[in-house]
This record gives structure tokens, C-alpha cells and sequence, in this order.
């Protein structure tokens, strides 16, 4: 049987059988312009069309509490810039290459300053916050090519920490969890509120993907006692909104997880992306523990594909394989999004090696 795009890729997130391994690939930004100069991609070209990627995703909501604030610039050098910004957050940015900001400082540091400074913002509905044409446009593309269509958006622990850091979020859950407990709830009410008027006017996705990296290497940033107290409530309720419009629930989360998997899971999670490596997730263990419960999307080390090396590709595909080959939910992607050293061919080699090996288990079944 031959499937569309949208048909293996829903299949997948609801781990029953498919013709061969959806794929989505992640490559940043100057990835892209160095295949674009090496004469692999023309400018312009669409990296998922290219690809053959099974799914597209839109709809990132605009969180910035006061978007009216024009950032004030406090210190500046010929590499950075330190800026305050419409969340009252002091960040300083390099000036010469793309990366994660350094969390300088935060107005708001405690329950007091969360109610005075930003909450106010948040609790009606901006339609400004809303990329209705983006999202529009991208929802096309992706019916066009019977492609799965997700809209993709960060969830409350992404939401909070541009607010107070991670440091006074962390410290919060331990002092005060009752304010960390209304940020959650606000923030999941804030995005229902808007995904409302965005489905109403747009139609709904097929799926939805929350971004909440919410662990560093070997372990997660809260306890599960904290993350069940905490966190879930507000993960409960976007979940069941997602499927109470007939949307399967993706949670990407970068870093060790695993303790916090049974919550999530509770809470209602259908697929967990990104799984990675070096902080300690194992696919496998992964699979074996929950693969009864929830499919799984990437948790191929991207190492590998920095490395260029075929054969540290064909272990990391293995998993996919064993994956597979016992009746499990999988959508091909390392456990990353891949950096400018990934070589075209190596890229090529992953999705088009990865389709075939698919194909061969699936041709057994």
C-alpha cells in the first residue's frame, strides 16, 4: 500500500501500521545556506518539499507580555548587545552569530512583580499575538501536498521562563508554588484563548506540538512530586483541549526527561519528540518502558550526523529499526536540529537510507 504523507504520519502518532517511516528533518538556518552554496538546494526552494517531509507546522503565538515596550538598549560592544526587553527580561544576544541569549537579570522575581508587571497583559485576547497569515499559508502547503499539519507553539514552562528565568521559576516551584501554579494556569488559559480565535477563523490543524524543554543533562529542572503539582494541571488542560478537537498531543522537550514521562503521559501526551542522546534518553529503554502508550519522534543522535559518518548512522537507524520492527509509533529525525557541519549527503543519506530500512520491515509485516 502507498500512503499520503498525512495518512503515515497520523498513523504513526497512533502507532498502527504504515507504509514506510515518516521524516522531518530540522536543519538550522545557515545549514541551509551552506547547501544552498554548495549548489544542493536553490534559494528559495522549500527545505520540507525537498525533503519529502511528511508534516508542516505553524502558528507561533507572540508571547512578549508588553508588546508595545521598544527594547532599551543597557550595554552594547562590538560582539553583544544587552537589551531590556517587553517581559522586563535583561538578555544580552551575540551580534555575529545566532544562540541562545544570557539571561542577565529579570524584573519580575517573585509573585508581587509577576501581578504587577506581566499578568495584566495576558489575560485578553490580542489578536496581534496571532500570525493568521502564516498560519494560513502554511495550513495550504500543507493540504496541497496531503501533508500533516501541526500548529506548533510553546506550553508553560517555555512561556515563563522569558519572564522571571529559570532561576526564580525554579526557586518559585520550591518557595511559592502557588505563583508558580497561576503562571502555569495563565499561560495555558492565555494560549486556549488565542488557538480559539485562530481555529474558529482558520480551521483547526490535525495535530498539536508544545515545545517545553524542561531538562539539562541527566536530569530534569523539576522533581516528578513538582512536575505533577506544578506543571501538569496547565499540561492537562492544553491537552485535553488539543483533543477535544480531535488533535493528537507532540511535546518536544530537550534534555533528560524521563522521570516526568508519566505525567505527561497522564496529562495526555500522545508522542514524545527529540529524546536526546547526550543527556542521557535512550530510545530503546524509551520504547521498551512507554511504546504501548505513546509514539515516538526522533531520539537519533545527531552526533552522528555531525560526524558524517555512515556507519555510526546505521547504529543510530537501528534503533529505529527495533523500534519499528515491534509494532511501535516512529517518526524519523535526530535528536536535534542539525548545525552547518551536517554534510547535504549525510542528510540525504539519513531520510532515504532511513525510508528504505522502513520499507523493508513494513514489506514483512
Amino acid at each position: 500500500m502507498t500512503m499520503t504523507s498525512y495518512e503515515r504520519f497520523a498513523n504513526a502518532l497512533a502507532r498502527k501500521p504504515v507504509d514506510q517511516v515518516p521524516v522531518m528533518i530540522s536543519p538550522w538556518g545557515a545549514t541551509v545556506q551552506r547547501w544552498q552554496r554548495e549548489g544542493f538546494i536553490t534559494e528559495g526552494e522549500d527545505i520540507g518539499d525537498h525533503f519529502g517531509q511528511d508534516m508542516r507546522s505553524s502558528g507561533w503565538l507572540n508571547g512578549t507580555a508588553d508588546m508595545d515596550f521598544q527594547p532599551v538598549t543597557l550595554e552594547e560592544t562590538e560582539e553583544t548587545i544587552l537589551q531590556l526587553d517587553g517581559n522586563g527580561a535583561m538578555l544580552r544576544r551575540h551580534k555575529q552569530h545566532d544562540s541562545t541569549p544570557e539571561h542577565v537579570d529579570f524584573t519580575v522575581q517573585d509573585r508581587a512583580s509577576w501581578e504587577e508587571k506581566i499578568k495584566p497583559f495576558l489575560v485578553d485576547l490580542n489578536r496581534r499575538r496571532i500570525p493568521f497569515e502564516n498560519y494560513r499559508v502554511e495550513k495550504a502547503k500543507a493540504a496541497a501536498g496531503q501533508r500533516f499539519f501541526c500548529w506548533g507553539g510553546v506550553a508553560p514552562f517555555e512561556q515563563m521562563h522569558p519572564v522571571c528565568g529559570h532561576e526564580y521559576m525554579l526557586m518559585g516551584m520550591a518557595e511559592d508554588p502557588e505563583w508558580v501554579q497561576d503562571m502555569v494556569h495563565t499561560f495555558a488559559d492565555f494560549t486556549i484563548m488565542h488557538l480559539e480565535t485562530l481555529f474558529a477563523e482558520e480551521g483547526k490543524p490535525d495535530g498539536m506540538f508544545f515545545y517545553e524543554d524542561m531538562g539539562f543533562k541527566q536530569r530534569p529542572f523539576m522533581s516528578p512530586a513538582m512536575y505533577r503539582e506544578i506543571m501538569q494541571p496547565g499540561h492537562q488542560k492544553l491537552f485535553d483541549y488539543a483533543h477535544s478537537i480531535g488533535c493528537k498531543v507532540i511535546v518536544h522537550s530537550c534534555g533528560f526527561v524521563e522521570p516526568l514521562l508519566s505525567g505527561l503521559i497522564e496529562a495526555g501526551m500522545d508522542c514524545l519528540q527529540a529524546m536526546e542522546v547526550k543527556a542521557g534518553m535512550d530510545l530503546v529503554h524509551l520504547f521498551q518502558t512507554y511504546g504501548d502508550r505513546i509514539a515516538f519522534y526522533g531520539g537519533l543522535d545527531v552526533r552522528a550526523l555531525i560526524a558524517n559518518d555512515r556507519a555510526q548512522i546505521d547504529t543510530e537507524l537501528a534503533k529505529m529499526e527495533y523500534v519499528l520492527s515491534h509494532g511501535g509509533g516512529f517518526i524519523l529525525h535526530s535528536d536535534h536540529s542539525e548545525p552547518p557541519e551536517v554534510d547535504y549527503q549525510t542528510m540525504r543519506y539519513f531520510t532515504d537510507h532511513g525510508r528504505d530500512l522502513s520499507r523493508a520491515i513494513f514489506a514483512t509485516v
